[in-house]
């Protein structure tokens, strides 16, 4: 079977004074037309790093590629020149990017940047025509088309997280790669976002890759999940098969670190530690220094991808054992 995206073995690195970061390391995965990917990690993981290494905007100093591939329909994007990779994105591939307050241009209309996105992928559209599905796109996400001639400073963060919705919808993507799009936004417009672009993403038909720090987000919008710790995939499968059947150390602690409603605790369960040095990772297990399970190996060898049932993978010695199975 062919993804529509396939990342193989993609490791980013950034050159700095201070040494070298090892960004992403070997990271694998896909993604099929109108599939819903969530993923989860702490801050510094690397999920921005592997989102941008999609849209190939690391591949410039200080970043560097220095292994892997990132094929769309087949076609790797790193074998594309400047001009190829600049008609995918946008019009094949979207993002929406972290913060809507920093996204937008404040001094042009928010009409005018949502058609710069259709003029910029077509030029044979009017500027008439791209303001007037400007304008249609505005009223898909929820805001009065005649809103179209104001300036971001004249919307709210929920609104303005809307138009950057709209600019990276507008193309009709076949992808559209989320990062933490209602980190900015109180708990009551995140969920109305979230229903809005979960209900556009049926309606087009968009694959979608959902970065965020909330497993409950990731519940109730993805099809599948991905873990990724210290720049690398620990866990990946199906929602049920990662939520319910969890065998990472990391996935574990993640879950015991989140307030259960139906157990009564005085204190939650926090990992302990800090996450390597992206400057000098261990030499074995990247998890080691804060797993509870580990043994001498793990602090030794470097373990690969284990196959469990169905699509679940897990990065882990002991993910056959019983030690890891209190989670289920």
């Amino acid at each position: 079977m062919s993804h529509l995206l396939d990342v193989r073995d993609l490791t980013i690195e950034f050159r700095t004074q201070d040494g070298i970061v090892h960004a992403l390391n070997h990271v694998s995965l896909t993604l099929n037309e109108g599939e819903s990917l969530g993923l989860v990690g702490e801050t510094g993981a690397g999920k921005t790093t592997l989102a941008k290494g999609i849209m190939r905007l690391t591949a410039c100093p200080p970043g560097y590629v220095t292994a892997g591939s990132v094929a769309y329909r087949g076609r790797n994007l790193f074998d594309m020149n400047a001009e190829e990779i600049r008609e995918i994105r946008g019009r094949d591939i979207s993002m929406i990017f972290q913060d809507p307050m920093t996204s937008l241009n404040p001094v042009m209309t928010v009409g005018e940047q949502i058609a710069e996105a259709v003029s910029s992928h077509d030029s044979s559209v009017t500027r008439e025509q791209a303001m007037r599905a400007a304008r249609d796109m505005l009223q898909t996400v929820g805001i009065p088309p005649e809103r179209a001639d104001e300036y971001p400073h004249q919307f709210s963060g929920g609104m303005k997280q809307r138009v950057v919705i709209a600019i990276a919808l507008v193309c009709n993507p076949k992808i559209l790669i989320a990062d933490e799009p209602t980190t900015a936004l109180d708990v009551t417009i995140q969920a109305q976002v979230l229903e809005m672009m979960g209900d556009l993403r049926r309606k087009l038909k968009t694959a979608m890759m959902l970065i965020t720090h909330d497993l409950g987000v990731v519940a109730q919008n993805c099809d599948r999940v991905a873990i990724i710790y210290a720049g690398e995939i620990v866990e990946i499968g199906t929602v049920h098969e990662v939520f319910k059947k969890m065998r990472h150390p990391y996935t574990i602690g993640l879950f015991q670190s989140i307030p259960s409603m139906t157990e009564d605790v005085s204190r939650l369960k926090p990992i302990d530690g800090l996450m390597p040095d992206p400057t000098c990772l261990p030499k074995g297990c990247s998890f080691s220094t804060r797993c509870p399970y580990a043994t001498e190996k793990c602090f030794e060898e470097h373990p690969d991808m284990q196959a469990l049932d169905g699509s679940h993978c897990v990065r882990c010695f002991r993910a056959q054992e019983e030690v890891t199975r209190h989670a289920e």
